[in-house]
């Protein structure tokens, strides 16, 4: 999805959607593939940042002068973030070719979202060239940073972009000279380019994007989304039950009993830490299961013999109390 070719095939691609009442039976691989891929469950965080885009975007519509304001997405791995990102992306994208189609003869008029990754030991030039190979701009050896970032500015204000979103942002380190580099080229770009930057990336606030003077420019600019693990309860909601039920809802098992999951609210809780992708793994590896087993359904039994990702393995296990050491 780096590509404009490989976003444009994510974003019009019709998402998958749950098995309805008198649609015929799936075949087994086409349950199997469906549940590796399954559903995308609106969660808060995607409605709260589908909102604040929404509002950026106006916001900065018209604004020449300075760099329009931004957003930056932050949390705990596997909270959720870059499928907020990208479900948030896609909708804006639907929208903007549903107003502006494109005209008779030609496959698009405009390119409405950009969506990049922070390659590892970002440069400011590696980084320029990310946004360049998005849009196939050609780059060649010879080239320098600056002529790189000309091309891009350019071609992104002509290709029409108006959402740029930059996933994996905590690999870049102010603090190192390459990386003060890349971070002032990210402030050159958001003042050359006619759209709303969104980042993403792991606990953004704890690194050293927001310290130093180069960090106060970014927190100036850019409000901050939380994507945390879902609490088990919000006042009298249970917004993690909740998340299990749209799942178990979305589920292709021919024996499965609705309300199982949901009862078992507080284990998932337990085993995940609330977190939405490792809560996502744990069902769909399930109903895989349940599917290549033959026993079409899923139990608290076979959900503890599925082993989780290490961060919520460990999240999970229980923590024994040191022995008080003697003078």
């Amino acid at each position: 999805m780096t590509t404009w070719q490989g976003w444009q095939h994510f974003a019009t691609t019709p998402p998958l959607t749950p098995p309805q009442p008198g649609d015929a039976p799936r075949s087994t691989e086409e349950r199997l593939a469906y549940h590796s891929a399954f559903v995308t469950v609106r969660t808060p965080a995607i409605n709260t940042l589908a909102t604040q885009v929404r509002t950026l975007m106006l916001l900065g519509r018209h604004q020449q002068n300075t760099a329009r304001p931004s957003l930056i997405v932050t949390g705990p791995a596997a909270a959720g973030k870059t499928t907020a990102l990208l479900e948030v992306g896609r909708t804006c994208h639907l929208a903007h070719t549903r107003k502006h189609p494109a005209p008779p003869g030609r496959a698009h008029e405009q390119v409405p979202v950009a969506y990049l990754l922070v390659p590892p030991g970002a440069t400011a030039k590696t980084l320029a060239i990310e946004f360049a190979r998005y849009l196939g701009i050609p780059v060649t050896n010879r080239m320098t940073q600056a002529q790189i970032t000309s091309a891009v500015c350019h071609t992104y204000t002509q290709a029409g972009v108006r959402l740029v979103l930059i996933d994996e942002i905590h690999r870049l380190n102010p603090r190192t000279t390459t990386g003060a580099e890349a971070a002032d080229l990210l402030k050159d770009l958001t003042e050359r380019i006619k759209a709303t930057f969104v980042y993403s990336g792991i606990d953004v606030a704890a690194t050293p994007l927001f310290s130093g003077i180069r960090g106060a420019q970014l927190a100036g600019r850019a409000s901050l989304i939380t994507c945390g693990p879902l609490p088990a309860r919000h006042g009298i909601r249970r917004p993690f039950t909740d998340l299990i039920t749209d799942m178990e809802t979305a589920l292709d098992l021919a024996q499965h009993t609705p309300g199982t999951l949901p009862r078992h609210a507080t284990y998932l809780h337990q085993r995940t830490a609330g977190r939405i992708g490792s809560l996502a793994r744990l069902i769909r590896q399930a109903a895989i299961t349940a599917i290549c087993d033959g026993t079409e359904r899923i139990t608290k039994k076979s959900l503890e013999a599925i082993r989780l990702d290490h961060l919520a393995e460990e999240a999970s296990r229980p923590r024994t109390r040191q022995p008080a050491r003697t003078a």
